[in-house]
């Protein structure tokens, strides 16, 4: 097993949980030989996240303004220091003793996810109905049973996220995508129950997100497994063109246009759903050396002093 991974956490207004976090991490992965990069992103935060996360060892980052949380990850994945990543937040709700027994499944699988089923777990029960459609909806389009959709608590390897980066979106619905787009690829995703404890502060997440979750899983839809989406439509289309076509054959023998119409529609939409299908397995998974959507100058690394002064003495040096 590799025992050098980086761990990122995205942040953004946690002063008040990101230094337990670190410190826990950094106490499980040293008690089980690891070789740790803990590598806090600060999202443009107001309340010092960033300072925080320093004062106990993390490796920080610090975004200029605002960017969100899928963001936070990629800029994380392309300064981390090693292949082997793992995530997690920085508000305290997925705990770390489970990432030992994640980073050595990862050794028989692509990507190992931090499924919230277990014995002790704390989903505010506003989030439940929009989170079971979403999931159904997820499993529909990917032809899986999906434990977790969203969970953010997950290890993968670096060169696999990358070749997705032109996709994966910079807010919430990262993990969202990154799932489906693995799952729809037909890589090896294992999942890990695991508790979920109560968040310190306040979530990040508001209600209208779901509908954003829906049309994400909709776009994933389009790109790899475009049938899914286009068979249902056109199978409401041409029942309604048989529909119409038994009233109309019943009242007069003649074909109203509107019954034609349907079953054009559901012909060309079975049409561009196969011509979708076959771009998408002719196309195959992204190019793994495309890397878009992260710009280096977008954040700034915070140092300590003594690496402050090392940085300027080299700089005037060079001059």
């Amino acid at each position: 097993m590799n025992n050098a991974v980086s761990i990122i956490i995205p942040a953004f207004n946690e002063a008040q949980a990101v230094g337990p976090v670190v410190k826990e991490i950094r106490a499980l992965l040293a008690e089980h030989g690891f070789d740790v990069e803990i590598l806090v992103i600060d999202d443009g935060s107001t309340d010092g996240t960033g300072q925080a996360a320093q004062a106990v060892g993390a490796r920080v980052l610090q975004h200029r303004r605002n960017r969100g949380y899928g963001a936070s990850l990629k800029t994380g994945i392309t300064a981390a220091r090693y292949d082997t990543i793992a995530i997690i937040d920085a508000d305290g709700t997925y705990p770390a003793r489970y990432l030992p027994a994640m980073l050595a499944e990862l050794e028989q699988a692509d990507m190992v996810v931090g499924a919230r089923i277990g014995n002790d777990v704390h989903i505010p029960l506003v989030r439940r109905p929009a989170k079971y459609v979403l999931n159904q909806l997820a499993n529909y389009v990917s032809g899986t049973d999906i434990p977790d959709l969203n969970s953010g608590l997950r290890a993968f390897r670096r060169d696999l996220a990358l070749q997705y980066f032109s996709i994966l979106p910079n807010q919430f619905s990262f993990t969202t995508t990154i799932t489906l787009a693995m799952l729809c690829d037909n890589y090896a995703v294992s999942y890990l129950p695991i508790d979920y404890r109560k968040r310190k502060g306040k979530s990040k997440i508001v209600p209208w997100d779901a509908g954003s979750f829906a049309i994400l899983i909709l776009r994933v839809a389009m790109l790899f497994r475009p049938l899914r989406v286009f068979v249902p439509i056109a199978l409401v289309c041409l029942v309604y063109g048989i529909a119409k076509m038994s009233v109309d054959l019943v009242r007069d023998p003649n074909i109203s246009a509107s019954a034609i119409f349907a079953f054009v529609s559901a012909l060309m939409l079975v049409l561009i759903g196969m011509l979708g299908d076959a771009v998408a397995t002719r196309l195959g998974k992204f190019n793994p050396n495309a890397v878009v959507s992260v710009q280096p100058r977008a954040y700034i690394e915070l140092q300590n002093e003594e690496e402050a002064d090392a940085v300027n003495l080299y700089t005037s040096a060079r001059k």
